[in-house]
């Protein structure tokens, strides 16, 4: 996957994540970029979540766009 691809994928995954947690700030969702562990703890703590539910949201949120961590390893 080249680098413009990789890029429009991860602003799919910023855009749905906006519209889905819209009480996230940006900063909040600068973390997934960053850090997917401490983005899974703010959405534990913003919307009280059990770690596994938040696991599982944002990885069917990552499959919606095409954008699960496993494609950017193949």
């Amino acid at each position: 996957m080249n680098k413009d691809t990789m890029q429009g994928k991860a602003e799919q995954l910023t855009g749905k994540i906006k519209s889905a947690w819209g009480r996230l700030t940006d900063d909040d969702i600068a973390l997934a970029k960053g850090n997917r562990d401490q983005f899974l703890g703010k959405l534990q703590e913003t919307y009280g979540l059990k770690k596994e539910e938040a696991q599982k949201r944002l990885e069917e949120m990552e499959k919606s766009c095409n954008c699960s961590s496993s494609d950017k390893a193949a």
